[in-house]
């Protein structure tokens, strides 16, 4: 009985042991299962959550190490490039300078000012009184007076408009702004105030040789030495890149990288200024006392073809003269009339047909073998006339009469031969190169008219560089405007020059100069002479197409050389529609005695140390 009572309690012991240890575990489960403030969690729930944290974690991670390892580069790079720009350096456009280096036309630093308005709106700075103050009204207030613009106006303009939903990033507010003026801008230290720089052609000498120097459009040379020497002057625009912040300024820490421009070459002209502004005001009074309806000068270098002055003038509507709009010297065609007998005669000489004293029977009327009747500008008994009185009579029927002596086609070799339907290669664009017809094209009367300058046509400067020729001892270069060219180091380039050709004879050229010095001295060009100087030059009237393109406008003309002796210079003069006399001996040639006087001085050219020998004009 006691041994089954005691295994009772052992068992009855065992039992409690065993409902405390769970009562133990239930209760260590519920303290795990209880959140961290006290209420409890589901067990699977907390699993969740942190399956999705560590998930998210995984993905960040991911991510972060794709956009550092994987697109970190190219980040970077969009990054650095939102804060670089690239800044043009304009490259400086050559000068243009006459033949003494003075600049006739250059380039000058001009400004643009532009503003960010958003940039503005944010702006602010402290005062010297230790105010704080900004926006576009302070801003406007600060530029105002040194951009010399009105306060209210600017202060508007800085402003964003109600009615716009963005900021105006790039508003002009100025232009043309010199150096200085930009300067003093950047001093008021405005963020959102940008400058850019821009070039500005001047010219220094005004409207003086403006047809010859040219004009100068956006990007390229429109007329004139701007236009054909485009190429030399424009030089190689550079850029400048570097990094800025978010108002603007240039992040000092960051790389600057330039590409420095390439300035243009200058290029030396051979126009003397003095000559060339003479010769234009010579030019205007003339044009006021004749009522012509314009005119050409040229001023041409015998031995160098150099030229050193073109004046180009026209009449406006109320008859004040003004500058033509085109290079009518040698862009006009017209017949160069009697100036053209000089060539006859050279060709005469030449080829020997006649000598300067060859006797000829001159009436007012002559006809030739194929029923041609020529006549003279003047009505004349019958004259006996050497072949130099012929030229300083400046005879048409005498011309004709040499003509008759002289082939079909060696008339044209020579007219050719003296430039006549050629371009003479003048630096200047849009040159004519005049109308010279084939001699099998020539009708019976325009194979002779041709010897005394109809029936064909050209320019100023071809009749020019006829005389030139003549006074260089029949040596023929070509005209040019352009010395050279030179670097912005100093060194100078001269430019490439044709050899010379020898057109006729030293002789006959010799001999032709001789006898048109009868003509300044005993014929028609006696106004020519200019003191102190032998003179040799030749007249001419002649016609030339109007506006309609019919032949219904004059050309009245003096071609002249000095000093005979030692031949320096030649000046054509010629002059359109004059109304006072339609003949160069009136007045064309004391124009051309003013320039020609003018030139020989300037150029310092000695007085003539001989008197003249001249061939006798009649018989």
């Amino acid at each position: 009985m006691r041994g089954s009572t005691g295994k009772t309690n052992r068992d009855e012991s065992r039992r409690r042991q065993a409902q405390e240890r769970k009562a133990r575990r239930a209760q260590r489960a519920a303290e795990r299962r209880r959140g961290p403030i006290g209420y409890t969690m589901p067990h699977r729930r907390l699993r969740f959550v942190s399956f999705l944290i560590v998930i998210v974690l995984t993905v960040f991670g991911v991510r972060l190490g794709q956009v550092q390892l994987v697109y970190g580069s190219e980040l970077r790079a969009k990054a650095q490039a939102m804060r670089t720009k690239t800044m043009p350096l304009k490259a400086e456009r050559g000068q243009i300078t006459d033949r003494n280096g003075d600049a006739v036309a250059k380039s000058v630093t001009r400004y643009k000012i532009f503003a960010d308005q958003e940039l503005i709106a944010e702006w602010s700075q402290t005062t010297t009184s230790g105010e704080k103050q900004g926006g576009p009204a302070y801003a406007a207030e600060l530029l105002a007076p040194v951009l010399n613009l009105d306060e209210g106006e600017l202060s508007a303009i800085l402003t964003k408009s109600e009615d716009s939903e963005k900021y105006n990033k790039y508003l002009t507010i100025a232009t043309d702004i010199p150096p200085e003026t930009w300067d003093a801008v950047r001093a008021l230290k405005i963020s959102g105030i940008f400058p850019e720089s821009t070039s500005k052609r001047i010219y220094p000498a005004g409207d003086t040789a403006k047809s010859i120097i040219g004009a100068l459009g956006t990007d390229a040379g429109l007329s004139g030495l701007e236009y054909s020497q485009n190429s030399l002057l424009t030089g190689a625009d550079g850029s400048m890149t570097y990094e800025q912040s978010r108002n603007g300024h240039i992040l000092p820490s960051a790389p600057v990288t330039e590409t420095p421009a390439r300035s243009g070459l200058n290029i030396v002209s051979t126009l003397d200024m003095d000559i060339q502004w003479h010769t234009e005001n010579a030019m205007d009074e003339q044009l006021k006392k004749t009522g012509a309806k314009g005119g050409y000068i040229i001023v041409q270098d015998v031995k160098t073809c150099s030229i050193l002055a073109i004046a180009d003038r026209s009449t406006s509507g109320d008859e004040s003269t003004q500058i033509t709009g085109r290079l009518g010297s040698v862009q006009d065609i017209f017949e160069p009339g009697s100036t053209a007998k000089v060539i006859t005669m050279a060709a005469a000489l030449e080829t020997g047909v006649a000598t300067p004293v060859t006797q000829f029977k001159v009436p007012y009327t002559y006809t030739t073998s194929n029923g041609e009747t020529f006549r003279d500008a003047h009505e004349h008994p019958t004259h006996n006339r050497t072949l130099t009185g012929i030229l300083a009579d400046s005879s048409n029927t005498g011309t004709v009469q040499i003509a008759e002596l002289i082939p079909r086609q060696v008339r044209y070799d020579y007219l050719s031969k003296f430039g006549f339907g050629e371009h003479t290669g003048i630096e200047l664009g849009g040159e004519s190169r005049g109308i010279l017809a084939q001699p099998e094209d020539w009708d019976g009367r325009q194979q002779y008219g041709v010897m005394f300058g109809q029936g064909m046509a050209g320019n100023a400067l071809q009749s020019t560089n006829v005389f030139s020729t003549i006074a260089n001892g029949g040596q023929q270069c070509s005209p040019h405007l352009v010395a050279g060219t030179q670097d912005s180091d100093g060194n100078f380039t001269p430019s490439e020059k044709e050899e010379t050709t020898q057109i006729v004879s030293k002789k006959t050229a010799d001999s032709v100069l001789k006898m048109m010095e009868s003509v300044v001295v005993e014929g028609s060009g006696k106004a020519g002479g200019v003191s102190g100087y032998r003179v040799a030059g030749k007249t001419g009237t002649a016609q030339a197409a109007d506006e309609t393109g019919e032949l219904n406008s004059i050309v009245a003309s003096f071609i002249g050389v000095a000093p005979v002796d030692d031949p320096q210079i030649v000046v054509s003069v010629i002059l359109r529609d004059p109304k006072s006399s339609i003949f160069g001996g009136d007045v064309a040639a004391p124009l051309f005695s003013d320039v020609m006087a003018y030139s020989l001085q300037k150029t310092e050219v000695e007085p003539t140390g001989s008197d003249p020998d001249l061939f006798p004009i009649d018989w």
